[in-house]
């Protein structure tokens, strides 16, 4: 029977990524969170007045054979908080599906809504914090109380998974602990976040697995791509040398993209 905060012993016995998502999906372990995501829900963005919101937890989305895992931040108020599915309809979701196309790895460029028939191609997006947070910050205690989530998607994924590309600072400092959770061997002091880093990390425990590359890559916040922090050209970057490292073929890079 599974609590509240995700950390009973049922964690462990998920048959797979598809009951994963969906216990992901009725948690109600952080107060303010479960709060915050459902009182946008009634009260919507005059933009969406005719949207019947999500407003639950956002699990992961992709392939459950994926070799390639991006980790972000946190659904967004009035994008995946109310479309149901990472990155789904807000700009930060425009930016990175648009990149994740033009490298070959998404299906179309765009991401409306949960049914608009979008396919990852062995590419799953998945975020250390499933609920929309206040002003897009969670706190450390909401970070550390979804992290089983992270663990056993990781736990999961280990047998195909290849490499990472991690979203921001946030990200990187939730995920590091998360991957020496699901067997990886972290080094210490652990790696500082930065656009470009790479650390490649060893198997640690449990059954055989490969080793993983982890990229860190700026965040596809508005601030970071409005004000050219972050650049397509930079973003299909990360993403091909990651692509290339958990063996996916990516398409070149046009010389019109900028």
């Amino acid at each position: 029977m599974e609590g509240t905060d995700g950390r009973d012993s049922g964690l462990a016995e998920d048959s797979g990524l598809a009951e994963l998502d969906e216990r992901i999906t009725g948690c109600r372990a952080c107060p303010r969170l479960v709060e915050w995501r459902e009182e946008v829900a009634r009260t919507k963005r005059a933009a969406f007045a005719d949207w019947t919101y999500w407003g639950r937890p956002v699990p992961g989305f992709g392939p459950v054979d994926a070799s390639l895992l991006v980790v972000g931040l946190a659904p967004a108020a009035h994008g995946a908080n109310r479309t149901g599915r990472m990155f789904t309809g807000d700009r930060s979701g425009d930016v990175l599906y648009a990149a994740l196309h033009d490298v070959g790895l998404a299906s179309r460029a765009t991401a409306v809504s949960a049914d608009d028939g979008l396919e990852l191609y062995g590419v799953r997006i998945t975020s250390p914090v499933h609920c929309a947070p206040p002003a897009n910050k969670p706190t450390p205690e909401e970070r550390d109380t979804c992290r089983p989530w992270l663990v056993r998607e990781l736990e999961l994924l280990r047998p195909t998974l290849r490499a990472v590309v991690v979203l921001g600072a946030f990200g990187w400092q939730a995920a590091l602990p998360a991957l020496a959770e699901a067997g990886w061997t972290v080094p210490r002091p652990r790696p500082a976040f930065a656009h470009g880093a790479r650390v490649t990390l060893r198997p640690s425990e449990g059954p055989p697995a490969e080793s993983l590359d982890v990229l860190g890559c700026f965040h596809v916040s508005q601030r970071n791509t409005f004000t050219g922090r972050l650049t397509p050209a930079m973003l299909r970057d990360v993403l091909r040398a990651a692509a290339e490292t958990a063996g996916l073929p990516t398409l070149p890079d046009a010389e019109q993209h900028t």
